[in-house]
């Protein structure tokens, strides 16, 4: 049934779909959108020099930084998994579908706006443009080639890869070049949505397409003021000529509006005319958009986590360092309080060494022969893989980097911030950054200490969702407690947990007990505030 709005003209149709089926929230666009959070970084080898300390943001902080060309969102991703390391929601997404020039891209940047959540990514029809033969280019140069006809895109690829970013999986996206009607070499990689806010003047056009919409939105403008802005967008941003334009509009598309892209108004749920512009619209998409994910909101009962395991048995998956007399002593050191700091970090880089050397004997090796300078064969082992690559958990695990880096040569390392929300107890995803095709190699995970399991959980669920394999994953750790020992085996069961020491316990505001104290404050040389919670995981930067 059609809704009327008086006061803006919002059509909206009553749909039983767009309830409860699926939803969250996101931020930006992934990996590369946040680099200007991390232009500063926990040197490897500090300066004896104690430094402030920095926390989460506080509720009275806005969780975003202006600039003059963008806003960047410092509010992290809470957990979109459960305890046993399942995904439990997918992204909730957005289809805005319009004819040319409709003002679709305007609508969705300020349903961005006006959402004012984190963790919101924007995907464009645009980007999956077909890739073009000799002969179509031709007809492109000539303005000859219908790009508004439904074969002019690649819906394979498109509802793959919406599909994938829905489930919570990094995707790559292609990037198209208008000027030159090809795809250009890099595509972007996007990651991390909980919300998907996906544009195109054929989004409804598609029936798989249409199965992995929440809420359809067709944004409806004259037809005359779309030709003015297309004359403007293709000879300003797209090098077209006047003549050209209007060639192609009278030819393809205006045609392919009232043939193919008009009647899929009949499946929207919310029809906006004047776009951008009607501001009563925009408010109801967004009170939608809300209240679907207010019902989605799942918070982690950390004092649950703490007591499943109790009394079980170290898991197979564990390997613990033997304790020699060296170990022991090292471990003497870096726990007593008394220890300086230069002596506290002395130590501790010896046992990240020493931890480092103990986890590439769990790598899989293949045999393998060599001719010696004598002239004889000698038979020995290569890995039996493609690479290794380091993960660390900022703070304290990027700590362990410079052990890794010099034990395997020219090693790859990626970073993955997580800090503690101090209001809800929850880890939160603020920043990553991998290496590309991390998907094949062999990733050491690595963080100073773990204790409750938490940091770690989130950081494997990361690699997972970037197709690394779980049986591929190495948590390294120099202490850990048996609750996040049993807490990641039990949502992993396939990624090795290697560390130097498990202790038995944890205290009520989840530190290891006997412990080492806050790793990343002892190694940085930086003081905790007394009213903040922080688990020993480094889970604050």
């Amino acid at each position: 049934m059609a809704m009327t709005m008086s006061q803006s003209d919002v059509q909206v149709q009553q749909k039983e779909g767009v309830e409860d089926e699926q939803s969250m929230f996101r931020s930006d666009s992934g990996e590369d959108s946040l680099d200007g959070l991390m232009r500063q970084r926990c040197p490897l080898t500090p300066s004896l020099s104690p430094r402030k300390r920095t926390t989460s943001q506080s509720k009275t902080e806005p969780p975003l930084l202006r600039t003059n060309k963008r806003t960047i969102y410092t509010a992290g991703r809470p957990p979109w998994y459960n305890v046993t390391g399942t995904t439990f929601k997918e992204a909730f997404v957005i289809g805005l579908c319009g004819g040319s020039a409709s003002g679709k891209t305007t609508v969705a940047n300020k349903i961005i706006e006006a959402l004012d959540v984190p963790w919101v990514v924007l995907l464009s029809m645009d980007s999956f443009y077909k890739v073009l033969s000799k002969e179509e280019q031709e007809l492109a140069a000539r303005n000859e080639y219908n790009f508004d006809h439904p074969d002019a895109f690649d819906f394979e690829l498109l509802v793959t890869v919406l599909r994938k970013l829905k489930k919570g999986k990094s995707i790559k996206v292609p990037v198209y070049d208008f000027t030159s009607h090809s795809r250009r070499k890099e595509w972007k990689t996007v990651y991390g949505a909980n919300v998907v806010i996906f544009e195109g003047i054929l989004a409804f056009a598609n029936k798989e397409l249409l199965k992995l919409l929440d809420m359809k939105v067709f944004v409806d403008t004259d037809s005359d003021i779309r030709l003015i802005r297309r004359l403007k967008r293709d000879i300003t941003n797209r090098g077209r000529d006047i003549a050209g334009v209007i060639k192609q509009y009278n030819k393809f598309v205006k045609p392919a509006f009232e043939q193919y892209i008009e009647p899929t108004v009949q499946v929207a749920d919310i029809v906006v005319p004047r776009g951008g512009e009607n501001f009563v619209a925009l408010d109801l998409i967004v009170q939608h958009v809300h209240s679907q994910l207010e019902k989605r909101k799942l918070r982690w009962d950390i004092s649950a986590l703490a007591s499943a395991h109790q009394g079980q048995p170290l898991p197979k998956t564990l390997s613990v360092m033997e304790s020699t007399p060296q170990v022991r002593g090292m471990h003497t050191i870096i726990r007593n309080k008394e220890t300086s700091r230069d002596e506290f970090i002395f130590y501790s880089k010896r046992l990240m060494r020493l931890l480092i050397e103990h986890a590439l004997s769990f790598l899989p090796l293949k045999p393998v022969s060599v001719e010696t300078p004598q002239g004889t064969v000698y038979e020995g082992k290569r890995l039996s893989g493609k690479r290794i690559t380091g993960v660390s958990i900022l703070r304290a695990g990027e700590t362990m980097e410079q052990a890794l880096m010099a034990v395997c040569k020219d090693i790859r390392l990626g970073k993955i911030l997580i800090q503690t929300n101090h209001d809800t107890g929850e880890p939160e995803l603020h920043y990553l950054r991998l290496p590309k095709d991390i998907s094949e190699d062999y990733v050491i995970l690595m963080d100073s200490t773990v204790s409750t399991g938490a940091a770690a959980l989130m950081a494997v669920r990361v690699l997972l969702d970037h197709d690394v394999q779980e049986d591929k994953i190495f948590l390294l750790s120099l202490l850990m407690a048996e609750m996040g020992v049993h807490s990641v085996a039990y949502a992993f069961p396939k990624v090795r947990i290697i560390t130097t020491a498990v202790d038995k316990n944890v205290n009520d505001e989840f530190h290891i007990i006997p412990g080492i104290g806050n790793f990343g404050d002892r190694y940085f040389g930086t003081d905790a505030p007394s009213d903040c919670y922080e688990s020993d995981e480094g889970m604050d930067y």
